[in-house]
């Protein structure tokens, strides 16, 4: 593996994304840490954007002849660095990636984990996409988001009012609810009068046994607690979504039926009742991180996704 390197050092040496040229010191560590170096990119990026009060750290990857754009949003407690198999297929693709760490996870500013509302993740989304139209970013651009991220595009497209620029969305083991969600609800309000977060508690969401361990025990962007706060909005944002008005949209579903993050066959349900002839493609052996799963699982949703992309 290579030598860790500082993630204060290299928040501190950003530079605006859209001033950003060539990679300093610290983001070469960045890349090489995260395998991200090999990342086969005409052009690369990493800087932040403003927006919300949050320094939103990003990221931009350049095919040699683009001709769209991926979107890429991350699930809760990950961030962009961790997304390298979905950014070469995405380059693989022609499409230019912008992908960017959540309030509160990686190198973005913020409590870690934590939100007050979900509809801050919104203001972000907005961001993104304003920085996308900045830098030129060719249209359309496709969205892409894995759980947490999934449940912010879903926001987006029910609620919001998406962007003509915005092409199909991608969305790998979304949350609408997540696994065993009654009790989650019912710990909750019991602690909430009572203490901030909670340990985290690490499960094997993969089937690659060296991501679960690098995750776990390798990665010093992982935060390492569960705020309660989070858990508030997010127990304020599953009845938004319930309750949202049905889109014409079509997304692409990717679902891991092996899946002991979300409650992925109720979340189907909602979004088959929410959206327009959504595409799903179910894989009985994946888990939750699809963005991380093995390689066989990774080619069979890459496949699907490609025949509807191409």
């Amino acid at each position: 593996m290579p030598e860790r390197f500082q993630p204060d050092d290299l928040s501190a040496s950003l530079r605006p994304l859209d001033a950003a040229t060539g990679a300093s010191a610290h983001e070469q560590a960045y890349l090489r840490f995260y395998g991200l170096e090999s990342v086969p990119a005409r052009q690369f990026r990493l800087g932040y954007f403003q927006v919300a009060g949050y320094r939103i750290a990003a990221q931009v990857w350049w095919p040699a002849q683009p001709r769209a754009t991926l979107i890429l949003v991350h699930g809760y407690y990950d961030h962009s660095g961790l997304y390298r198999h979905v950014v070469e297929w995405a380059l693989q693709m022609g499409f230019a990636v912008l992908a960017f760490d959540l309030p509160g996870h990686g190198l973005s500013s913020g409590a870690r984990a934590s939100i007050d509302d979900f509809s801050e993740y919104q203001l972000v989304l907005q961001g993104a996409l304003l920085q996308a139209a900045d830098l030129g970013l060719p249209q359309p651009w496709h969205l892409c988001g894995q759980s947490t991220g999934g449940a912010i595009l879903i926001d987006y497209l029910l609620n919001g009012q998406p962007a003509p620029e915005v092409g199909r969305t991608i969305l790998l083991a979304p949350l609408v609810r997540p696994r065993a969600w009654g009790w989650s609800q019912l710990s909750y309000r019991l602690l909430r009068p009572f203490v901030r977060e909670i340990p985290r508690r690490f499960s094997d969401n993969s089937n690659d046994p060296a991501f679960v361990e690098f995750v776990e025990h390798g990665d010093p962007l992982q935060p390492r607690s569960l705020p309660t706060a989070w858990v508030g909005a997010l127990s304020q944002w599953v009845p938004r979504i319930e309750k949202a008005p049905r889109s014409e949209r079509s997304p692409l579903i990717v679902q891991g039926e092996a899946d002991m993050t979300v409650d992925w066959a109720h979340n189907l349900e909602v979004l088959k009742g929410k959206f327009a002839e959504p595409e799903i493609l179910r894989l009985a052996q994946a888990r939750h991180h699809l963005a991380n799963e093995s390689e066989a699982l990774r080619r069979r949703y890459f496949d699907f996704l490609r025949e509807r992309l191409d």
